[in-house]
């Protein structure tokens, strides 16, 4: 499930000012002196390692950020897979922790001012023990007293953004925004690559919209830290001030900034103003006619690094920063960018590109010469694993309204169009997400071993067309997403892939609600289902953890218009007995599993039980002559949240057990 997480963009830069990757890691810039350590062939050696912290594995790495002097790390940890983060400092010369331990920060970043004194950071308000008592049904506790963090339903306001002073206690902070007025409201702060500016984004739901404010740091006679006695916020002035689009920072030139927006283009363009005069905007690169401008970066200092999504297939351009002009295009395989670490100043780009059939590359990119060249630099390699023996193919559904829905097709080679297969579809569509083609170990696995045919449909509600296509699949026209998955399900039966008996449909937090309405709507359509932390509950989602911030794509039933949009798909309202809907039909519900854990603070598990609890009721208890004999179980992880952050053997675990429940229920067969 989508959220404005600090402002993150789609390759894990902040983009709201700076910062990259490789920078963070050590890997490249100042690091006061050479060592071996100092180049990228120099000896490894590890500075973070999560995995000592905790003997079940269950304590990840959420984030981290590097100190422009390279001398600290500051890095957040989470327990469990809740969304819930303490952030800690390393000394990155001798490897020892400061005594800094930042509490109940979530949703976001972290980000240095470049004199090393400190960080910005956002983080809600602690729960004071009062709320505990009058709340107890919300918390779980741990052994001790301690609050079991993660397992609380109770809703997020309230968000704020302070400034960490290094070596400072927390409660010695500083806050530098809030907004009281409007509690739902979360904010990410950055500082902009060249060290000058705090640019404030403020967010409202999961929306590609957000307001933009500015602080020069110079401005402040007595920097940051003259405000830790004060009462006064920092004195951010507003350049945009409304939610009507999207603003990120791609560079500035001083007071003249180059941003990526979706101001009057909904697959984004590039415009420039001078903050200091703030009624001229000019466009840099205008809106493709077709394709969605994702990302830009500013490199080689004059250059951009420019990459465009043309039907779910990723592109690469360097362009100028001033004109916006076509440089070169860069040779690139059909797939996805999953990651650019770059700065302004630097000639070498470093470029993570995945596929179907490509587990990771890592492209070492050398703008210096008049044709860039691009040269492999790391490659992961799966043992076993032949690339020739598979095939992928894009086509295009046509839906119950007409669009045409892109999907991938992934199998062996050459296989009969006789309808025998056991095939997956997996799909998502919703917050302007875009499902582009990355690997997957266990989608190999199926294919080669068990013959199935893995697809993926880019239905309506994402992003892979831009905010048009977003819109198309959200609030009124959620409809639209169902109609699209059906439509890419009845393709592939009616192309002999494979038969409705033999088709599983899979989908995690807004594609597990995708499942769950669909099996609803179609239960005829799917011999299997998968829904992972799905939103099931569409009538109260909003009352929990950071729920409300998704009325930005499906509405609200606390309004009339919305609460009619809403009854009419939730998958919790819309259970029904199919063998009752027509005459001498017999069908059931298709064999389901429905996925949870106990630590989702974002999606909380009672979405995924009271389903569970709902299907049981109305299919097998109330009715004597049931047709339901199609097993629908749950599967609640402990110790586990939305997704992130589970260590290897605990993903094995629910690949085995939800790979093994499907293969069983589509009669598939291990083949080789």
């Amino acid at each position: 499930m989508a959220v404005n997480m600090g402002r993150r963009g789609r390759m894990g830069r902040d983009i709201t000012g700076g910062g990259s990757f490789l920078k963070d890691c050590g890997l490249i810039g100042p690091t006061g002196g050479h060592t071996d350590h100092d180049h990228l062939d120099g000896e490894a050696e590890v500075l973070v390692d999560p995995n000592t912290l905790s003997k079940d594995g269950t304590i990840a790495l959420s984030t981290y950020s590097i100190s422009e002097d390279g001398k600290y790390i500051a890095y957040g940890l989470s327990e469990s897979g809740s969304d819930w983060v303490s952030i800690h400092v390393m000394s990155v010369a001798d490897k020892q922790p400061m005594p800094d331990k930042l509490s109940w920060v979530k949703f976001s970043s972290i980000s240095w001012t470049h004199d090393g004194k400190g960080f910005f950071y956002g983080r809600y308000p602690a729960p004071s023990f009062c709320n505990y008592q009058r709340k107890a049904q919300q918390y779980s506790w741990k052994e001790g007293g301690e609050l079991d963090a993660g397992t609380e339903t109770n809703i997020n306001l309230n968000h704020q953004i302070y400034y960490h002073v290094l070596g400072s206690d927390q409660s010695e902070d500083i806050l530098c925004w809030k907004d009281p007025e409007h509690p739902k409201y979360t904010f990410g702060a950055s500082v902009t690559e060249d060290g000058q500016y705090i640019i404030l984004g403020t967010y409202d739901g999961c929306d590609p919209v957000n307001k933009l404010y500015y602080c020069k740091i110079a401005s402040l006679p007595r920097g940051i830290e003259g405000f830790r006695e004060s009462e006064e916020m920092l004195p951010f002035v507003k350049l945009i001030d409304n939610f009507d689009a999207q603003y990120q920072v791609v560079a500035n030139d001083g007071d003249e900034f180059t941003f990526l927006t979706n101001k009057n283009a909904p697959r984004n363009k590039l415009v420039r103003v001078n903050i200091k005069n703030p009624e001229l905007w000019t466009d840099v690169l205008p809106e493709h006619e077709k394709d969605v401008l994702e990302s830009a970066d500013a490199v080689n200092n004059n250059q951009l690094l420019v990459c465009y999504m043309s039907d779910v297939k990723h592109i690469l351009q360097i362009r100028d920063i001033s004109t916006g002009n076509l440089i070169h295009q860069l040779p690139l395989e059909i797939g996805s960018v999953s990651e650019i670490s770059c700065r302004r100043e630097d000639k070498e780009v470093f470029i993570g590109f995945t596929s179907f059939l490509s587990p990771g590359i890592i492209y070492r990119c050398n703008l210096a010469p008049t044709i860039p060249e691009m040269k492999m630099f790391r490659e992961i390699s799966v043992p076993g694993f032949d690339r020739t023996s598979f095939q992928v193919k894009q086509v295009f559904v046509s839906s119950k309204d007409g669009a045409k829905i892109p999907m991938f097709i992934m199998s062996k080679k050459d296989i009969n169009l006789d309808g025998s297969h056991p095939t997956l579809l997996y799909g998502y569509g919703g917050f302007n997400i875009s499902i582009t083609p990355s690997f997957s170990v266990g989608r190999v696995v199926l294919c080669k071993n068990m013959g199935f045919v893995v697809c993926v449909a880019n239905i309506r509600g994402g992003g892979e067309y831009g905010e048009d296509w977003h819109k198309a699949g959200a609030l009124a026209m959620k409809q639209n997403c169902f109609d699209d998955f059906a439509a890419c399900a009845e393709f592939l039966i009616s192309g002999g892939y494979t038969s409705s008996r033999r088709l599983c449909i899979e989908g995690g937090s807004n594609g597990g609600l995708l499942v769950a309405a669909s099996i609803n709507q179609r239960p005829d359509l799917f011999g299997c289902a998968l829904a992972h932390v799905g939103v099931m509950d569409m009538l109260r989602f909003h009352k929990f953890t950071i729920g409300h911030a998704w009325t930005t794509d499906y509405g609200c039933s606390d309004k009339e218009e919305e609460f009619q949009w809403l009854i009419k798909y939730s998958p919790l309202h819309n259970v029904r007995r199919p063998w009752e809907q027509s005459s001498g039909d017999h069908s059931q519900y298709p064999a389901t599993m429905l996925l949870t854990a106990d630590h989702d603070d974002r999606v909380v598990p009672l979405h995924s039980l009271k389903l569970l609890a709902t299907l049981q009721h109305v299919l097998c208890t109330i009715t004597e002559d049931s047709h339901q004999t199609n097993p629908i179980i749950g599967r609640i992880d402990r110790k586990s949240g939305h997704g992130a952050g589970r260590p290897t053997q605990k993903m094995i675990d629910e690949a085995a057990d939800r790979y093994s429940f499907m293969a069983k229920m589509l009669g598939a067969q291990w083949t080789e």
